[in-house]
């Protein structure tokens, strides 16, 4: 319990000073760097902290210097994190490496931190976005079978059709509930054979 009140009086004070920090930082005119709390964030299970803090800044123009001056907690959690937020700024090579960095038996629960992330992208349609964010997933985790949906449906939907059809037909094998997912991904692959 008193963990709890620690990490929600964290959270809290963290989330102030970085509203704080752009409060002054928007009065006067565009920042040069993104402003961080002084001090850092305790490592554990911070991680989701650390991520609503950096997240404005998951951008390819600032994800590298945000990510240098506040890194990730050095746990399974701020390696899922950083991953998604270098790979909801387009940096997938960077991603990957991140996920690669995490113990080979917990990658796939890393890779799920990123899928809960880019999840959103892919329902809004962002298939440019959210495709490879899906692959990436789909790399580290090979039976999610979300991931696999997404990426063939934003695949499909780009013209890669032998992508498309591979990650369809994984999801078919792995999602075995007639419902409209399985029929949509049946119509995408019918599609492409009839191309």
């Amino acid at each position: 319990m008193l963990r709890l009140h620690y990490l929600a009086g964290l959270a809290f004070l963290v989330l102030s000073l970085a509203a704080v920090s752009l409060r002054e930082t928007r009065s006067d005119g565009p920042r040069a760097e993104p402003p961080m709390p002084a001090g850092g964030l305790a490592s554990g299970t911070d991680g989701a902290i650390w991520f609503q803090v950096v997240k404005p800044f998951c951008n390819a123009l600032e994800v590298e210097s945000a990510t240098t001056r506040l890194p990730a907690p050095h746990t399974l959690e701020g390696s899922g994190y950083a991953a998604a937020c270098f790979a909801i700024a387009g940096r997938i090579d960077r991603a990957r490496e991140l996920l690669e960095a995490v113990e080979p038996a917990h990658r796939w629960r890393a890779a799920g931190i990123v899928f809960e992330i880019g999840h959103p992208i892919a329902d809004a349609g962002d298939d440019r976005s959210a495709g490879p964010i899906m692959e990436l997933v789909a790399e580290f985790w090979p039976n999610h079978y979300m991931a696999l949906y997404h990426a063939g449906a934003a695949e499909f939907d780009l013209g890669q059709t032998e992508r498309a059809r591979a990650h369809l037909q994984a999801f078919l094998k792995t999602y075995d509930v007639e419902d409209g997912w399985r029929e949509s991904a049946r119509d995408m692959l019918s599609r492409i054979d009839r191309r």
